[in-house]
C-alpha cells in the first residue's frame, strides 16, 4: 500500500470516533492543544529555526520568510485562535430545515461533518494549527500537506496536536501530516478519492492551479489574492493613501494584501504626490505611462504584471477614466478575493459593490480585513474565491455539509 493511501485509511478509520464526539469532548481536546502550544513555545521556535535557516540558505525573499517565521507572539496568536474555535458554536447537528409532507413523512435537514478533508498549503505554519482545529471542531479528520520549507515546524506542531488528542483518549489519526513532501506524493494525494472527501489548497497561484488541474477530488479554491484598490475621483486623498498603504505594506506576503492600485485620472496627480511622499521609493511600482508621469516606475506594466500576485513590496498601477473602467480591469485581472473602492460618491460605491465579482468588496476600508477573525468567524481554513458551497472566509460552517433525515410510519410510494 502506498504511503499516502495508508494515511487515508487511518483517517477514514478515525472518522466514526470523531463524528460521534460531543462538543464538550472536542473542546477539551482543543483546550489541551492551546495549552501545549503555550507550554511548548520554545521547542516549536527551535524547530522553526531549522526551517528559517534553510530558507535563508535557499535565498527565500524576506516577505516569504516572514510567512514562515514563528515567534512567541505568533504562537500565542495560534493558541488564541484555538481558544476562539472553542468558543464558537458547534455547527454539527444543527437543524437547518425541515417539513412534514402530506403523506406524513417528517423530513429534517441537519448539518453533518464532511468526512476527511485534505489541506495542501505552503509556508505558513499557523495554517497547520488553524486547519486542524477547525476540521476537528467540525467533526472531520484532516490530512495536512505543507511545503518542504516548513517541514520541521509542521512536524513539531502536528506531533503536539496528535499527542493532545491521544492523551484525551481519542484517535490521534484525526490529524495527520504528510511528511513526504515530494511532488509525486502530493499528486497521489490529489487523487485519493477513496479516502479524502474534500481538498483545499492554500497558497499562491501556482499551487492552486496545480491542484485544480490534477485533483480528482472536489476542490475549494482558496488563497490567491490579486486584490485591488480603486481610488475614485471623489476620494478623500488622505484616506485613500492610508488605505493603500495599509493594504500593501501592513503584511505584503498575505493573500488579502493588494497587488494593484487603480486611480481616477482627475485625482491622480494629487494622490500619487502624497503616496510618493509617504513611500519614498520603498515600494516598487510597475505601471502604465500615465502612472509613470506621476511616480517612479520600474517599467511600463504589461498584462502579465496586472495579473501577478507579487506577495512582496511591489505592486502594479493604472490610471483609469472612470469607475466602469476600474470595474472592468478588476473583473479581468482579479482573482475574486477582495477588492476596494475609495470614494465619496454613493452611486459609484453601490455600482462597484454590485458589479465587482469578488468574495469581499469594500468601500473605504482596507482589504486586509478579509479574515476569519475580523469577520467574527474565528480561525479560518482559507478564503474561498469560488462560488459553490463556500465563499470568502471559511469557518466552521463551511466545513460541514448536510443530510436529510426522513422518518415515517410505514409509508410507501404508489
Amino acid at each position: 500500500m502506498e504511503y499516502i493511501e495508508e494515511l487515508g485509511l487511518k483517517a477514514k478509520a478515525a472518522e466514526p470516533v470523531i463524528i460521534s464526539l460531543k462538543v464538550s469532548e472536542k473542546n477539551a481536546v482543543l483546550a489541551e492543544i492551546a495549552k501545549r502550544l503555550r507550554r511548548d513555545s520554545a521547542a516549536l521556535i527551535e524547530a522553526n529555526r531549522l526551517d528559517i535557516e534553510a530558507a535563508e540558505k535557499n535565498g527565500m525573499s524576506k516577505a516569504m520568510i516572514d510567512r514562515l517565521t514563528l515567534t512567541p507572539e505568533r504562537i500565542e496568536g495560534m493558541a488564541d485562535g484555538v481558544d476562539t474555535v472553542i468558543a464558537l458554536p458547534d455547527p454539527v447537528g444543527a437543524v437547518i430545515g425541515g417539513s412534514e409532507l402530506a403523506n406524513g413523512l417528517r423530513v429534517v435537514k441537519k448539518r453533518v461533518p464532511i468526512g476527511t478533508i485534505g489541506i495542501i498549503f505552503e509556508s505558513r505554519p499557523n495554517v497547520t494549527v488553524d486547519a486542524a482545529a477547525l476540521c476537528f471542531k467540525a467533526g472531520n479528520t484532516v490530512i495536512l500537506r505543507g511545503g518542504s520549507d516548513a517541514i520541521n515546524s509542521n512536524k513539531a506542531l502536528v506531533s503536539l496536536m496528535r499527542g493532545a488528542i491521544k492523551d484525551c483518549g481519542f484517535d490521534e489519526n484525526a490529524v495527520q501530516l504528510v511528511e513526504d513532501t515530494s511532488r509525486s506524493v502530493a499528486n497521489a494525494m490529489m487523487k485519493l478519492n477513496k479516502y479524502i472527501d474534500l481538498l483545499i489548497p492554500r497558497g499562491g497561484g501556482g499551487l492552486i492551479r496545480a491542484v485544480i488541474e490534477n485533483a480528482t477530488i472536489p476542490v475549494i479554491q482558496t488563497g490567491e489574492g490579486n486584490c485591488h484598490v480603486y481610488v475614485d475621483a471623489s476620494a478623500d486623498i488622505d484616506m485613500a493613501v492610508s488605505i493603500v498603504n495599509n493594504a500593501k505594506t501592513q503584511r505584503p506576503s498575505v493573500c488579502n494584501a493588494i497587488e494593484n492600485i487603480l486611480v481616477h485620472k482627475d485625482i491622480a496627480p494629487a494622490f500619487f504626490a502624497k503616496l510618493d511622499e509617504l513611500w519614498q521609493g520603498k515600494i516598487k511600482v510597475v505601471g502604465d505611462e500615465a502612472t509613470a508621469s506621476y511616480i517612479g516606475v520600474e517599467k511600463i506594466a504589461e498584462d502579465a504584471d496586472y495579473a501577478t500576485e507579487f506577495l512582496d513590496y511591489k505592486l502594479s498601477s493604472r490610471v483609469v477614466n472612470d469607475v466602469n473602467e476600474a470595474i472592468s480591469h478588476i473583473n479581468r485581472f482579479g482573482t475574486k478575493h477582495s477588492e476596494c473602492i475609495v470614494t465619496s460618491d454613493i452611486k459609484n460605491a453601490d455600482l462597484f459593490q454590485k458589479m465587482v465579482d469578488a468574495a469581499a468588496v469594500y468601500v473605504n476600508a482596507s482589504t486586509r480585513f478579509t479574515d476569519g477573525f475580523e469577520f467574527g468567524l474565528g480561525a479560518e481554513i482559507g478564503i474561498s474565491t469560488q462560488k459553490l458551497h463556500a465563499r470568502g472566509p471559511m469557518g466552521l460552517e463551511a466545513l460541514t455539509t448536510y443530510k436529510y433525515l426522513i422518518n415515517g410510519d410505514g409509508q410507501i410510494r404508489g
